[in-house]
């Protein structure tokens, strides 16, 4: 890195992913100016207003946050007055229209975890260990108007620790590499030393939004190393999960930790409905 730490540039983020990046451009030397994220959202049982951890994390390191509801022309509007010359996002949870992508100078950046045209979408994470994935990576694009399209301006491949990865993990590691890319790549970006390279579109794969549905699995007739892959793919949200019957009542258990031994799933941690977190044996043992 030369002088990048100068450029005056925007963040556009919402989830634990975009907080893991601006930690990692922190220790970097890179602060945005200026940060933009989805609306406080009602959450829990008392539907209360929460910030997105995004926003916490502005506020703590006294940086100006917006929060817009709408992406509108009035928007775009208080946002030009900045006159920022670089947008970057990194999961910032909606579609930002092409007259806001377009208001810098050096245009609208993108960290995506997937080695694009591969998995575009909304669970790049999720489905790439479903997938049982081994060759992964991270890309920066400039973005355009259409989901994950843009050019290309780097991608680097991520060698994993272990597999199959819990999405926590893999989401750390693909924050960290992404800001880390954009931090190496930036200088020579501003500079116009790199073109951006059109992606193979006919290579693209689309990922769909992970539903709560998406974590029910069958541990008797499922095939185990499946059910391995989902338990660590939707490790977060929305949590595997599978019902066992005890008399008229059907019991929801949540599937905290297990792995795979000899063609075999081994369940070894649990979350029965209604208790506390459990050795699974132990809640087996409570059945009888």
């Amino acid at each position: 890195m030369n002088n990048n730490s100068n450029i005056k540039w925007a963040f556009w983020g919402s989830s634990r992913f975009s907080v893991i990046s601006l930690e990692e451009l922190k220790s970097l030397g890179l602060r945005p100016e200026l940060i933009i994220t989805t609306p406080d959202q009602p959450t829990g049982r008392g539907l209360k207003l929460t910030p997105t951890p995004v926003k916490i994390w502005a506020e703590t390191n006294q940086i100006q946050c917006l929060t817009p509801d709408k992406l509108d022309s009035d928007f775009t509007l208080k946002l030009s007055a900045f006159k920022l010359p670089l947008f970057l996002v990194a999961s910032y949870g909606k579609i930002i229209p092409k007259l806001i992508l377009d208001l810098p100078q050096k245009g609208t950046l993108n960290i995506h975890p997937s080695l694009l045209p591969k998995y575009r979408g909304s669970s790049p994470l999720q489905t790439q260990i479903l997938n049982d994935e081994k060759e992964v990576g991270v890309t920066i694009i400039l973005l355009d108007e259409k989901m994950d399209h843009g050019p290309i301006v780097a991608q680097n491949n991520i060698d994993l620790p272990l597999c199959p990865i819990k999405f926590d993990e893999l989401e750390e590691v693909m924050a960290k590499a992404g800001a880390k890319l954009f931090a190496e790549k930036l200088d020579l970006f501003l500079e116009g030393k790199i073109t951006p390279q059109e992606q193979d579109h006919t290579q693209a794969t689309f990922t769909k939004k992970v539903e709560k549905a998406d974590g029910l699995i069958d541990i008797i007739n499922g095939d185990p190393y499946k059910n391995l892959l989902k338990i660590q793919a939707y490790s977060t949200w929305p949590q595997v999960y599978f019902f066992v019957e005890k008399g008229t009542q059907k019991i929801r258990i949540i599937v905290k930790e297990a792995k795979y031994a000899n063609g075999k799933l081994e369940i070894i941690k649990v979350l029965p409905e209604g208790k506390k977190e459990m050795k699974y044996e132990d809640f087996l043992r409570g059945l009888k």
